[in-house]
């Protein structure tokens, strides 16, 4: 099986050639590249490979942009340091991932998955749609946002230091890491779309919540859980039977 690293690291290039060697000998490196640019070009020039393994983050940019410009047509397993969570969409894809110091065990589990896939969909073609949504909409999401402060300034805050949004009064605060408030001009709806969901969950309608602001969570009546926060808040923190299991799931990652 002849197949082609992109990846910009090179102390992670020769870990994994070093692997397959180990674990996978009938795969064959014709080929490593390092940047969107040079991968592109290669993909023009020659054969589409049997395989690829694909660096999400390169020097360049992210490596989703090569699927723009070239079809794609043979199985890839994607290598990078992404959060699980934001990994889902190439699970639906049935697309492998290896997360980041890679291991011997690793690569054996995503060479038996690849040989399965294509016993099992050997006459189909990955589709990539998807995938390249969800990265575009992961690169999308809000790290920083600029406040009005006193007189003709603009304050920036940082996403990694909010703790929670919640409402008061009809407006939206969001409360810092130091303690401090904040008054934004979104709906917490607005918020929680261009909010890494990874990050922040929207408990119920008045609560937009990191998972750092939890301190612990309460077992409540009929099924519910009471969230209790670093930061002390009047009211109550529920939520409903219905979405316990998608707020653990959350919670854990998972």
């Amino acid at each position: 099986m002849k197949a082609l690293i992109i990846e910009d690291e090179k102390a992670a290039v020769r870990n994994l050639m070093a692997l397959l060697s180990e674990v996978a000998p009938d795969i064959e490196v014709i080929a490593t590249l390092d940047s969107i640019t040079d991968s592109i070009d290669w993909f023009r020039e020659h054969a589409m490979p049997e395989l690829v393994f694909f660096d999400i983050h390169l020097a360049d940019g992210s490596s989703f942009e090569i699927f723009e410009h070239v079809d794609i047509t043979c199985p890839v397993i994607f290598t990078m340091a992404y959060d699980e969570y934001a990994l889902r969409a190439f699970k639906v894809n049935s697309i492998d991932y290896l997360l980041k110091p890679i291991g011997q065990t690793d690569i054996v589990n995503a060479i038996a998955k690849l040989k399965r896939l294509q016993v099992e969909t050997s006459a189909e073609e990955p589709d990539y749609s998807n995938l390249i949504r969800a990265l575009k909409c992961q690169d999308s999401y809000k790290t920083h946002f600029l406040i009005p402060a006193k007189g003709d300034k603009l304050l920036p805050l940082s996403v990694d230091m909010i703790l929670f949004f919640y409402i008061h009064e009809g407006n939206v605060k969001a409360v810092m890491t130091d303690g401090k408030e904040f008054t934004f001009t979104q709906t917490l709806d607005e918020l929680a779309d261009c909010l890494n969901p990874n990050l922040f969950f929207r408990v119920n309608r008045q609560y937009l919540i990191s998972r750092k602001a939890i301190l612990d969570i309460d077992l409540w009546f009929n099924g519910r859980l009471s969230v209790n926060l670093k930061v002390p808040v009047e009211d109550k923190i529920l939520v409903s039977k219905a979405r316990v299991a998608e707020f653990k799931e959350w919670f854990t990652g998972i």
